[in-house]
Parts: C-alpha cells; sequence; structure tokens
C-alpha cells in the first residue's frame, strides 16, 4: 500500500505512438528507391547490435498503418520507446534501436507516377 501522496509509477514503455514528422529527403525518390532503402535497412540492421526479435517487433511496429496495433507489438515485444516517432528504441537489457525517417514514413518529396 503506498502512502496517500504517491502516484503511480509510470511506465517508460508506455509512451504512445504517434506518426513521424513530415520529412525530406535529400533528392527526391522514386516509391521503388525508398522500399529498396528500407529493405537493405531491414536486412542489415540486425548486424548492428540487438535482439533478432526487436528488429522484427520494430519493422512490423513501423510498417503497421494503425497506431494503435503497432503500440501492442512494441509493448508485447517489450520495447522501450525513447522517442514516440520509433526513431529511437531500447530493449530490456539496454541496447539502443535507431530508425531512420524512410523506414517509418514517405518523404515529402517522394516522386508519384503521374
Amino acid at each position: 500500500m503506498g502512502c496517500a501522496g504517491s502516484t503511480p509509477k509510470v511506465d517508460e514503455s508506455s509512451k504512445k505512438l504517434r506518426k513521424p514528422k513530415p520529412w525530406k529527403h535529400t533528392q527526391p525518390i522514386t516509391p521503388a528507391q525508398l522500399k529498396q532503402m528500407c529493405d537493405e535497412f531491414w536486412d542489415t540492421a540486425p548486424h548492428y547490435g540487438g535482439q533478432k526479435e526487436i528488429w522484427d517487433a520494430l519493422r512490423a511496429a513501423a510498417t503497421e498503418g494503425d497506431l494503435t496495433l503497432a503500440q501492442t507489438i512494441v509493448d508485447s515485444a517489450g520495447i522501450i520507446v525513447s522517442n514516440p516517432d520509433l526513431t529511437v528504441c531500447y530493449d530490456e537489457r539496454g541496447a539502443k534501436y535507431e530508425l531512420p525517417n524512410y523506414v517509418l514514413s514517405e518523404p515529402t518529396n517522394l516522386i508519384r507516377d503521374g
């Protein structure tokens, strides 16, 4: 039983996810180029440290269009969200996971096929 003035512990991992802020790539790119960049990142990310299971959960959350479902994925994997846009996260062992903007959202200067 806590003191009358105590407040419940706030769990850092329960930060609400939000969509990333709009961003612009250094040069306009096509959807195919963006997909290639994303594929290359996700293929190589586990080699930079951390647990493969966490990388897999981050990929699932990053590509999920529904923020509520993405939040559930992150929470169930025990991922500690440092930035609510998922650019910086940690696992329960303290390993840091950094995600670039291009795996989280499309740039504002994406070339659309017209």
